[in-house]
Order: C-alpha cells, then structure tokens, then sequence
C-alpha cells in the first residue's frame, strides 16, 4: 500500500526530487540512533540534528526533562524536516521512558562520557543497533542513563579541555559510527518498506496540497 501511494504521489514530483528521494533513503539507517537530553542550548540540538542528516541517520530521540526543545532554523538548516524525530517529556521519568522503550526494539544503550574507560567511538561494537545518547553541555548524561546504559563509551582527548561541545562530539561520533557501518559487513540500510515510508513522509512535505491527492488515491 505505502509503495503504490509513493508510486502515485511521486508522479506530482520532478524527477530529480524523486531520484534524490531514492537516493537519500538508499543511504539512511536506523542501526545507529541518537539520543539528546536535557539540551537547553537551541543551538547545539540543532547542529546535532544537522549532523544527524548530513550522515544519514533518520532517527533522533530528544529528552525533555528540564529544558524544552527548539529548532534554530539557521543551524539546522531544514535538517528537521527530513529526519524523524521522537520527543519525550510528557512523563516524570523521560530518560527512562526512552531508553527502555529504545531497547525494547533491540538497541543496546551507549552513553557517551569521558569518565567511563569503557569504549571508545573507534571500537564500539555495531553488530547489534546502538543508540547514543548526549547528556547536558554542562553536567553531561545523567544518573538515569548511567543506571541504563549497556555500554560507555568516550572520544580520544589529548588536550585540557574535559570534554568537547556537544556538538561537536555527536559530529565526531556519527562520522566514526557511519564510516564503519559502511565499511564493515553490516546490515545497516533501511528495510525496502521502511525507505518507501521514508520516501512517502518525504514527498507529503515537498508537495503542495498533498493530502488532497492522498485523497484521491484512496477514494
């Protein structure tokens, strides 16, 4: 069903647009995921969910226990638009909502800081789906993501600067995790429905008046 409405809808595209659709679902995963808490700098969320696109990683899960998210549209670039984005902060334990609901569907919880000597990006296993979670630009990942976390894992530092900016550290880390994913043997692409769900979410928000034609197809 959700192919043969793409099939439909696409025919309001170019074929440029509809050949880059391709392409950029042909490229995303979900075998790594990315998690944000806490991020109370509009500017750091919206330079991770820049990363997040530019590396091809659809998912991105935003912790919302103390500070609200917002877009900074002049850093994210439209990177929103294009990725999926969960929020959670409609209950009293949000990290916790997240990260048990994050493994209940098979991922294994890396919570990145430079205090634990367990990983480091460069060794991290893949072979099961990892999601990676960023704490504060201050205090770092809380005490909830250290009691949920199945592995730790840190950037190689060699300066005096404790740790670096949020942002850069989720550049750094997904380059690594993407580089390997694509390098290694991996099964990291999209299932063929799940590009075309992709695809469809795509074309609704470049097509004006995209529910009418939905409209028509069903009826």
């Amino acid at each position: 069903m959700t192919e043969a409405l793409y099939n439909y809808i696409k025919e309001y595209m170019t074929e440029e647009r509809a050949a880059l659709f391709d392409k950029m679902a042909s490229d995303r995963t979900r075998h790594v995921t990315c998690v944000v808490e806490n991020i109370y700098q509009p500017h750091n969320a919206s330079a991770v969910l820049r990363s997040c696109d530019c590396f091809g990683v659809q998912d991105v899960h935003i912790i919302e226990n103390d500070n609200d998210w917002e877009v900074n549209k002049g850093v994210s670039l439209g990177a929103s638009k294009w990725l999926s984005i969960n929020r959670y902060n409609e209950g009293t334990s949000n990290t916790k909502s997240c990260l048990q609901a994050l493994k209940k569907k098979g991922y294994k919880i890396a919570a990145t800081t430079p205090h634990k000597d367990d990983y480091t990006i460069s060794d991290l296993p893949l072979d099961e789906p990892v999601a990676l979670v960023f704490g504060t630009e201050v205090s770092g990942i809380t005490q909830d993501v250290m009691d949920e976390a199945d592995l730790f894992v840190r950037i190689p530092m060699y300066g005096f600067t404790e740790s670096f900016n949020i942002s850069v550290a989720a550049a750094l880390s997904l380059y690594e995790l993407t580089k390997r994913l694509r390098e290694e043997n991996i099964d990291w692409p999209l299932s063929v429905d799940a590009q075309n769900e992709l695809k469809l979410s795509w074309a609704k928000q470049s097509i004006r008046e995209s529910e009418k034609i939905i409209a028509r197809f069903n009826g």
